[in-house]
């Protein structure tokens, strides 16, 4: 490891680094649990978050959006930290973290749009065959 690579890393307070994007990934979610609506004591999970609002923003599109953002900052983060050089895998292709990340969520979108198509909702084994998926994306390609 060369000097310049050790001042580096000793001039960044990572756990500072790591505990600031997950109090502010936590303070959003924290947000979002908040704003679900709740009528008649219980919470409305599938209801609008904004009342008259132009676009269906329920619960679970948030936490999607917020599981998107979180991968990205949290990736992001582990690209300053720890750089890697593309490898090559069963495809023959160099793909880096970000490429696998890329690749794992456009196929995950293709197989539970596959399965709405052939089973219908709800979309819980899609969401499993995904993460299988995506284990492999990482594991192989």
């Amino acid at each position: 490891m060369s000097d310049a690579a050790i001042d580096k890393d000793s001039r960044t307070p990572w756990p500072a680094v790591y505990m600031t994007a997950a109090i502010v990934l936590g303070a959003v979610l924290a947000f979002l649990l908040w704003a679900v609506p709740v009528r008649d004591g219980a919470r409305q999970w599938t209801a609008p978050m904004i009342a008259g609002g132009w676009m269906a923003w329920t619960f679970p599109v948030a936490l999607f959006f917020w599981t998107i953002a979180s991968l990205l900052v949290i990736f992001t983060i582990l690209a300053v930290r720890f750089p890697e050089t593309p490898r090559a895998g069963v495809l023959r292709i160099e793909t880096t973290r970000g490429d696998r990340l890329f690749i794992t969520l456009l196929g995950s979108a293709f197989i539970c749009l596959g399965w709405l198509f052939l089973a219908g909702p709800p979309v819980w084994w899609g969401l499993g065959l995904s993460l299988a998926y995506a284990a492999a994306v990482f594991r192989w390609v």
